[in-house]
């Protein structure tokens, strides 16, 4: 537990990547490899859930100090970590003892505190806390609670495990490939994860997904010769990869989460297409021929119960662009070229066996001569409810995560909105001393009435340059008229341009709707609250409820 408590310190206090992948070596050279396969795990996003509520740890800390739970919350106000300020506040341990591994702490101590009641969980919390130091229990806090984040991605642990690996070795991407889909940490599953590659390992697993990166100019032009690229349109669905492998088919998403008993339409789909089949691609809510809005396809993403009446209220289909494996053979590191073309091949295959699929579409691709041929496409994105373009080295093969050069998302530009900010609240990390969580509201009204009201309608944090930041923290501190909790009502004087992708109905929201991706643009010194937006132009911009 200790050697874990150091290497997360190293990782949180160093921004080189090389310093992180120094100290990801050291650590599991050294640990025992049970402890090495709970780290891989908090490392991957595999975070066990959280055992005890930050109230209920706030209160057990108010009993063994004895000092009250407000005093608490403002020394956390201070300190800006819940779990450090914890550490700080309780007393020197009168034993302090050394901890057992991370494997038996997560396992034996944490996992079973979920099931205890909250008088109980104080009691184990204090019981923890009179045998371990500031240190481990820092680091306890951020596992208790969930919280265990630190700035490393998967590719890292993945490129730090292939170099701890035996003298045979294992390539970084096929450790990563390991690491996609179900993974569950053991002593045994983390010896398989250096195990030498095996051609028949790969099971239902998910390769590591190619990510596109945001194009740097305001046009392509910089790329260079037009006939070296492909073009597509940027669906908005849901990214995920459709495998057919051992028998069975899978759907996977970006995010590693197992989307196979939501769209069972696509099961059914890709039970046609031959063993050792792997497409990429994006599951789009779909109608007459056009992607509907991504409000339509939550329906099936949110709905626990699937009903067999929404498959037909919602359909849907799988727009298939690229070939990861094809007839069992990995086709990743061929040119894009020759994976469009297998892809072709591979669905033309299927219809002909099949006949037309109604779930399945290829994504087209858009013919361009010259770069400003693509303008008056990308112009139609918004009526064509994509996002944008897709460009596409033709030679490139696909890559794992979000490696630059090869592909590249030119999206439309966002919808913006003047709002007012009303409500403030204390960041997170770094900034957790800055008023940084900022709600917004807009004018029900015309705001030239009498009766005309800010009705809040959105939350943004992100946006604004750490100077700006520090001047609206000043702005929030000086104007603060009330206050609930964490939250800070402030006198409405300021005035920023909202960006956002999309509006939703959202009955969560006393405005009645929900922004998608809202962020801050500029703030808006020129413009005083009186000239801010209406709810008018949003509720304009709600996508046609459908018959």
């Amino acid at each position: 537990m200790r050697r874990f408590a150091r290497l997360y310190r190293a990782l949180d206090a160093s921004t080189r990547s090389t310093d992180k992948h120094d100290a990801l070596v050291r650590y599991f050279k050294d640990a025992p490899p049970e402890d090495c396969a709970w780290t891989v795990a908090l490392f991957t996003g595999r975070r066990p859930k959280r055992a005890v509520t930050p109230k209920v740890m706030r209160q057990a800390a108010s009993e063994a100090t004895g000092l009250p739970e407000w005093l608490i919350d403002t020394c956390r106000e201070s300190v800006g970590d819940s779990s450090e300020t914890l550490a700080l506040v309780l007393p020197d341990p009168d034993d302090a003892q050394e901890p057992p591994g991370l494997c038996d702490t997560i396992e034996r101590i944490i996992i079973p505190m979920r099931t205890l009641t909250d008088e109980e969980k104080r009691q184990r919390l204090k019981d923890l806390w009179y045998t371990l130091d500031r240190e481990l229990r820092y680091v306890l806090h951020k596992l208790i609670a969930g919280g265990m984040r630190v700035g490393v991605q998967q590719r890292s642990v993945a490129r730090a495990l292939a170099d701890v690996a035996p003298d045979e070795g294992v390539d970084a991407a096929v450790i990563e490939h390991r690491l996609s889909g179900t993974w569950t940490p053991s002593a045994e599953a983390f010896t398989a994860l250096l195990a030498p590659a095996d051609e028949s390992e790969a099971g239902t697993r998910p390769y590591p997904f190619f990510l596109a990166s945001p194009l740097e100019h305001e046009s392509p032009a910089h790329l260079g010769d037009p006939g070296a690229w492909t073009a597509e349109r940027k669906w908005d669905g849901i990214r995920a990869q459709l495998i057919r492998r051992s028998g069975l088919t899978t759907l996977w998403s970006r995010g590693d989460e197992p989307l196979t008993d939501a769209f069972p339409e696509l099961v059914q789909l890709g039970n046609l297409f031959p063993e050792g089949t792997v497409l990429d691609g994006e599951i789009l809510a779909y109608d007459r021929g056009l992607p509907l809005p991504f409000t339509a396809l939550q329906k099936r993403i949110l709905r626990k119960q699937r009903e067999v009446m929404l498959f037909d209220d919602v359909p849907v289909v799988f727009m298939a662009y690229d070939i990861l494996e094809d007839k069992g053979e990995d086709v990743r590191t061929r040119p894009l070229s020759e994976r469009s073309a297998r892809l072709d091949n591979a669905i033309t295959t299927v219809t002909d066996q099949h006949g037309e699929q109604r779930h399945l579409v290829r994504s087209p691709t858009l013919a361009f001569t010259e770069w400003d041929d693509l303008d008056k496409e990308r112009d139609a994105s918004r009526s064509l409810n994509v996002e944008g373009i897709m460009l596409k080295r033709s030679t490139s093969p696909y890559r794992s995560g979000r490696v630059r050069g090869d592909w590249w998302k030119w999206k439309v530009e966002p919808y913006t909105i003047d709002a007012v900010l009303i409500y403030a609240q204390l960041g997170s990390g770094k900034r957790a001393t800055k008023f940084t969580d900022y709600t917004f509201a807009l004018w029900d009204t015309d705001p030239s009435r009498d009766e005309a009201q800010l009705t809040p309608f959105a939350k943004a944090y992100s946006g604004l340059t750490n100077e700006e930041i520090e001047v609206v923290d000043a702005r929030i501190r000086a104007s603060i008229v009330d206050k609930k909790g964490p939250i800070r009502m402030v006198e409405p004087t300021m005035v920023f341009e909202l960006a956002f992708e999309g509006v939703q109905r959202s009955n969560r929201h006393k405005a009645g709707l929900a922004l998608r991706f809202p962020r801050m643009a500029r703030w808006r010194t020129d413009k005083a609250i009186r000239d801010a937006d209406t709810l008018r132009p949003l509720e304009a911009l709600l996508p046609e409820d459908r018959p």
